[in-house]
């Protein structure tokens, strides 16, 4: 009998084991952009409602942090809100990181100010270098517009990680990464959006999306591009009339994780909706058509990116997209 009873329990042991590991959660790990976390996440609970094996843990450390961890193998996907750098690229090409590119959404940047900021309607680029090139001079309202407030401005921006900032610097300010230093900075989008709305005399940029989510508390500025004042309308991105602060979002994929049948589920999911997820989280999808080029890019396991390791892509269109991927 103590025989018997010690093989059932070696036996029940053994089912156990079969039964936890049958049960265990395969992990997916993505890191990146704030920009494009809301999309992802949103995908993310998605699928993860659909497949309970799979965790997909979502992290948010700018796009530049996010290809830190990417290009070292250490995330399988990486966010991004403008396309991979020349120095990412060697980075990943360092440490044997092969990936695949696949746009998922259009993004417009929203310049903000508070809701009570009565006489800001618009701004010209010219106007937003004035206020944020690297030798400004402007400290007050009045120093951009005479009529304006003698008011200090109080200025939010996102973090030197994020590729919202190398976006934003390239397309008003002429150079990537330069830019003044005394501002509010964060990675989070969250905490710029709560410096604005706490601050009647400051003003911000960010994904257009957090403003759609804040607009009791924020005001979204247009911008005259040299053809008259534009808002950051999804009419207006898809027209590609609001330039230069339009742009492509992207997730990478490394090739490596692209082998796990978790990853493969899950891209393939992210691409089969990311239309209809990134309405709902306040971004311009991307035409029909470039989910499907996406979608063969991923499956025939493409990898490169089609913006020759030039970071931020100022003023380029949809149909720009569809003509590079297409080639």
């Amino acid at each position: 009998m103590k025989r018997l009873g010690f093989v059932g329990i070696l036996v029940c042991a053994f089912i156990l084991s079969l039964a936890v590991s049958a049960f265990a959660q395969k992990i997916i790990q993505i890191d990146g952009s704030s920009t494009v976390y809301p999309i992802t996440e949103a995908v993310a609970e998605e699928f993860q409602a659909v497949n309970p094996d799979v965790k997909v843990v979502v992290g948010i450390s700018g796009t530049g942090g996010g290809f830190k961890k990417f290009t070292r193998g250490e995330t399988d996907i990486s966010n991004a809100s403008r396309p991979i750098k020349a120095s990412e690229v060697e980075a990943a090409q360092a440490n044997g990181i092969e990936y695949i590119e696949l746009p998922v959404a259009f993004d417009a940047l929203a310049v903000v100010v508070n809701k009570e900021n009565t006489w800001v309607e618009s701004l010209t680029v010219e106007e937003l270098k004035k206020i944020w090139e690297p030798d400004s001079q402007v400290k007050l309202w009045s120093d951009i517009r005479p009529e304006w407030p003698r008011e200090k401005i109080s200025l939010f921006g996102p973090g030197v990680d994020s590729g919202t900032f190398e976006y934003f610097t390239e397309a008003v300010v002429g150079e990537a990464g330069k830019c003044r230093g005394d501002f509010v900075a964060s990675e989070d989008d969250n905490v710029l959006v709560q410096g604005v709305s706490q601050d009647k005399y400051a003003l911000g940029y960010f994904g257009v999306a957090y403003y759609v989510e804040n607009q009791d508390t924020l005001k979204a500025v247009s911008i005259d591009g040299g053809s008259g004042p534009v808002a950051p309308l999804p009419e207006n991105v898809i027209n590609n009339t609001y330039r230069p602060l339009a742009r492509p979002l992207f997730i990478y994929v490394s090739k490596k994780s692209a082998e796990k049948e978790e990853v493969q589920r899950f891209v393939e999911f992210y691409l089969q909706n990311a239309a209809e997820l990134t309405k709902e989280v306040g971004y311009v999808p991307l035409p029909d058509s470039a989910y499907e080029l996406a979608r063969k890019r991923f499956a025939d396991r493409k990898t490169g990116s089609v913006f020759g390791g030039k970071g931020a892509t100022p003023g380029v269109s949809i149909e720009e997209i569809l003509k590079r991927e297409g080639e």
